[in-house]
C-alpha cells in the first residue's frame, strides 16, 4: 500500500500567539514613577539645605570675598574671622545662654501641663470634651499679635517682664495647644487596659501614668519635645517687644541688633546663623530614632 504524502505535513509548527501581559508596562511604570519621586525629593533636599550650605560657607569668607561683583561659592581663603568676632567682640554667648534657659523652661512647663492636660482628655469622658480640643486648636490659630499689649501688661504688673521665665511663660501660652494635640493623640494609641490592670495591683491614677503611660508614649513625647524647642529657640516677635537688656534676650534678637544702618555684617550674621543651628542638630541627633517613631505612630493613631 503506498504512502500518501503532503505538503502540509512538512510545514513548520504554527507559533504561539504573543498575548498581552500587563506586568511588562507595570513594571516600567512603577520604574518610572521611582526616578521621578526620587528626582523630586532630591531636588526639595537641595533646595531646602542650599542655603544652610551657602550659609557655611559665607560664614568662613573674608569680607572681600563676601560682597563682590561676581558669585563666589567656594572661599578662596578659609578663615575663622568671623567666628571669633561673634564670640568675642559681641554678647552672643550669654543670648545663646539666654536662648537656651527660655527654651529649657518652655519644654519644661508645656511638657508638665500639657501631658496632664492630654492624658484626662484621652481617658475621662465628659461634656464639652470635643469643643475643648476646638478650643485649643482656636488658640493656635489665633493671631498672637493682638495679644502683644496685653501680655506686655500683664508682665509688667506682676514683675515678670523682661525676664526668662516671662518670656518662657509666653512662649508657653502659644505652644501649649501643640503640645495637648499632639500628646493626646499619642496617649489615644496606648490601650487602656494596661492601666486598668496595674489599677487592680494597687496602683493610683498617678502611678499608672507615670510607670505604664509615659514610657509607652515615650516617642510621641520625644517629638513632641523637639517641635516645642524648635519653636522657642527660633521665637523673635516675643523675644523683640519682651525684653530690653541683654539679661533676657535671645539671640534672634541680638542677631537682628547686629544690622547696622549703613553697614550689614553678612560674615559675622552668617557665623551667628550656623552657631544656632547646631544645638538644634545635635538635639536631632539623639533623639532622631524617637522623633520618626513618634511622628508614625501620631500619624498612624491620628
Amino acid at each position: 500500500m503506498a504512502i500518501q504524502t503532503s505538503s502540509d505535513s512538512w510545514r513548520e509548527p504554527p507559533r504561539p500567539l504573543r498575548t498581552w501581559s500587563p506586568f511588562g508596562s507595570l513594571k516600567r511604570t512603577r520604574r518610572l514613577y521611582n526616578v521621578i519621586s526620587a528626582t523630586i525629593a532630591l531636588f526639595v533636599v537641595a533646595f531646602a539645605v542650599f542655603p544652610i550650605v551657602w550659609t557655611a560657607l559665607t560664614s568662613f569668607k573674608p569680607e572681600s570675598e563676601i560682597v563682590t561683583t561676581t558669585i563666589r561659592y567656594l572661599p578662596e581663603t578659609v578663615t575663622f574671622e568671623n567666628y571669633q568676632t561673634l564670640w568675642s567682640r559681641s554678647d552672643y554667648p550669654r543670648l545663646l545662654r539666654n536662648s537656651g534657659i527660655v527654651t529649657v523652661l518652655t519644654v519644661s512647663m508645656s511638657l508638665v501641663i500639657g501631658t496632664f492636660a492630654a492624658y484626662s482628655i484621652s481617658r475621662y469622658r465628659f461634656r464639652g470634651r470635643g469643643g475643648l480640643m476646638v478650643f485649643y486648636l482656636v488658640i493656635r490659630m489665633f493671631p498672637f499679635t493682638l495679644l502683644l499689649i496685653p501680655l506686655f501688661i500683664m508682665l509688667r504688673k506682676i514683675g515678670l517682664f523682661d525676664t526668662h521665665f516671662g518670656l518662657a511663660l509666653t512662649y508657653t501660652t502659644f505652644l501649649l495647644p501643640l503640645c495637648v494635640w499632639m500628646l493626646k493623640g499619642f496617649f489615644d494609641g496606648i490601650p487602656p487596659d494596661l492601666e486598668e490592670a496595674s489599677r487592680v495591683d494597687g496602683s493610683t491614677r498617678l502611678g499608672a501614668l507615670v510607670r505604664i503611660v509615659l514610657p509607652l508614649a515615650r516617642p510621641g513625647i520625644a517629638a513632641t519635645t523637639v517641635f516645642i524647642a524648635i519653636g522657642a529657640w527660633n521665637e523673635y516677635l516675643w523675644a523683640l517687644l519682651l525684653t530690653t537688656s541683654s539679661g533676657a534676650r535671645t539671640w534672634p534678637v541680638g542677631l537682628q541688633l547686629m544690622v547696622g544702618e549703613f553697614q550689614m555684617p553678612w560674615g559675622t550674621l552668617s557665623a551667628s546663623g550656623i552657631v544656632s543651628i547646631i544645638p538644634i542638630m545635635i538635639g536631632f541627633a539623639f533623639v532622631q530614632r524617637a522623633l520618626v517613631s513618634g511622628l508614625m505612630t501620631g500619624g498612624v493613631k491620628g
